[in-house]
This record gives structure tokens, C-alpha cells and sequence, in this order.
């Protein structure tokens, strides 16, 4: 007589998409060091950077975003994400000054007198694209003999995963990130597993 499997019913456990490569602090840093020649477009290229990982905001949200919504003086964003759901998103003074630098010296400069809506605009004065925001990336990355693949979203991922590192809570980190389910969001904890098992070490009372 057959007995019938007792595991059979049992769901597989289900298996975390996979994330693309994380950059460590450390790289970030060395992409985020402006070179020594401040052309227009190196300070416009930067300024961009700086501000998509002190935000983590969408490669669409960063090319879209208009100049009225980038508040430096209270070091805020506001993004109109998917659904159209709006949300305030602070960034830091470094990322301040590099956009306050590029809005003074760049911007001017590129727009020749024209007026734009957009805040990071092309050399031509047009609307930056996420392709063209792409192939700059590309080019910073290959400057600084970075052999991970990167692109806007690995950045995203990269500011999720430093900023649960450093002790953020999930829910402030969503929010940030503008999802509408915390579960999207859990996937960044599980990246950074060395940081799981010190708390462990530190808090479990035979750690």
C-alpha cells in the first residue's frame, strides 16, 4: 500500500527576484567625486548623479522632474511616481550644492535664453532623456574602472540597501522609494546579510 507524500501539499518557498549588482558605499563615493574639469556638462552630469542616489527616485522621475519641485531650500523633491501618487523626498546639502552649482553656472548656459520646465536639461536645451542619463552613467562608471554593470536602477537599489544598512526603518525607506507594497521594499533586507547576523550576535542572548 502507497502512502502518499506528507510534504506534497507543502508550497515551494518562493524564490526573491533577483537584484542586480549593489555598489558599496566605497564605489559610490568615487563615482560621486566631481573631476577637476567643471565643464557645463560634467557639472550637469553630477549634478544628476548626486541627486538620483540621495533620493533614489526613478531614472524617469529624475529626467522628468521640474524645476519648480527641487526645493533647496528645504532639501526636498517632490515626485509624482507611478499612479501619479505624489511624494516628498529629501536629499542631502552635498547633492544641494552640486544642483545649485549646475542651476548658476550649467543650466544658463544650455538653455541659451530659451525657457524649460525641466530641471536637467540636454546640451542641445531639449529634455534629458533616460537613454542619454543611461549612456552618461555608462561613461562615469568607465571612468572609474567600475566593472559592475550599472544602470539608474542600480543606483536605486544601491541607496535602498545603504540606507537600511545604516539602521533606516522599512517604512521610511518605502516611502522614499515610493511603493505601494512594503514587500517590494523587503527585498533590500535580505541583501545585506552581514549586517543581519551582527544584530543577531548583538541582541540574541546567547549571540
Amino acid at each position: 500500500m502507497r502512502l502518499d507524500n506528507p510534504i506534497a501539499d507543502i508550497d515551494s518557498p518562493k524564490i526573491a527576484s533577483a537584484l542586480p549588482d549593489i555598489l558599496t558605499v566605497a564605489e559610490v563615493e568615487q563615482m560621486l567625486t566631481v573631476p577637476q574639469k567643471q565643464k557645463p556638462l560634467v557639472l550637469r552630469n553630477y549634478a544628476m548623479l548626486h541627486l538620483l542616489y540621495a533620493t533614489g527616485i526613478r531614472v524617469s522621475e529624475l529626467v522628468g522632474l521640474p524645476v519648480r519641485d527641487c526645493s533647496l531650500t528645504s532639501g526636498h523633491v517632490r515626485v509624482l511616481g507611478k499612479g501619479d501618487k505624489e511624494r516628498m523626498v529629501p536629499f542631502n546639502e552635498v547633492a544641494g550644492g552640486q544642483i545649485e552649482e549646475y542651476l548658476t553656472k550649467t543650466r544658463p548656459v544650455l538653455l541659451r535664453k530659451r525657457t524649460s520646465p525641466y530641471l536637467f536639461v540636454t546640451g542641445g536645451g531639449g529634455k534629458m532623456t533616460r537613454n542619454r542619463f543611461w549612456q552618461i552613467l555608462k561613461g562615469i562608471v568607465a571612468a572609474n574602472g567600475i566593472e559592475k554593470i550599472v544602470s539608474p536602477k542600480t543606483m536605486r537599489h544601491s541607496f535602498a540597501t545603504h540606507l537600511l544598512a545604516g539602521g533606516a526603518d522599512l517604512r521610511s525607506v518605502q516611502m522614499m522609494l515610493g511603493h505601494t507594497d512594503i514587500s517590494t521594499t523587503q527585498i533590500y533586507t535580505h541583501v545585506d546579510k552581514g549586517r543581519v547576523k551582527e544584530l543577531h550576535r548583538r541582541f540574541h542572548p546567547r549571540g
